[in-house]
């Protein structure tokens, strides 16, 4: 099994030195920049735009992973792409139609992902995995940053890639939530293909180092 990509949410960061925290990210060799997009309706927290997006964009050549914690996200998929966005994903939850967000996103020109939170059934994925980039597990429940990893979520992973596995295996797996050295084992075992994390990236201690501890991890778990 490869090892998994590291898409740092940039959720936790200080946004006066949001740049540099992303080009020290860049630099210390992570896979992709995951940019947390909260409208305090369908989460309780509000977080930034299409501007911050257009701004990250402006400052690494990494892939832009947006995840768009908001209420009908099919208004504003195009904005996202416009302002760099690589990979979209949306809701099942927020949208009466996501198979029509996904739809979007694809023509668009960006690659379509899907997200549930903890407490839907994954049943939710099943009509449109043929036609995802990328399948979002919620670990926690949406909103914040540091929250813990929900444990069963790693039971949810396992399932989530079975059925990827005979629906589209060309869709990666992607886990949000809660990640960081003592959790990570439980999502290698779920089998994510992209891990989220934000607080055990950005934290006191430089992102080179974190992300040494991480990949030691993957590495121990032989999966690096």
């Amino acid at each position: 099994m490869p090892k998994p990509l590291f898409a740092p949410s940039v959720l936790t960061v200080d946004f006066a030195r949001l740049g540099e925290a992303i080009r020290e990210a860049e630099e210390a060799g992570v896979d992709w920049i995951h940019l947390d997009v909260m409208d305090g309706r369908f989460v309780p927290n509000l977080t930034f735009g299409p501007l911050v997006v257009e701004a990250v964009r402006r400052v690494t050549s990494l892939p832009l992973d947006v995840h768009l914690m908001i209420v009908e996200p099919e208004r504003y998929l195009k904005d996202f792409a416009m302002a760099g966005a690589d990979w979209i994903t949306i809701h099942v939850e927020a949208t009466y139609h996501p198979h029509r967000g996904v739809q979007q996103v694809r023509e668009l020109g960006k690659k379509a992902g899907l997200a549930v939170n903890p407490g839907t059934p994954l049943e939710a994925f099943e009509p449109l995995l043929p036609e995802l980039d990328l399948a979002l597990l919620m670990s926690v429940n949406p909103g914040f940053g540091g929250q813990r990893y929900i444990p069963s979520s790693t039971a949810r992973l396992k399932a989530l890639k079975e059925m990827r596995d005979r629906l589209n295996p060309a869709c990666l797996v992607e886990v949000d939530g809660g990640v960081n050295e003592k959790t990570l084992p439980l999502v290698l075992q779920g089998g994510a293909d992209v891990v989220v994390a934000g607080s055990a990236l950005f934290n006191e201690r430089p992102v080179a180092e974190n992300l040494k501890r991480l990949k030691e991890v993957v590495h121990a778990f032989g999966r690096g």
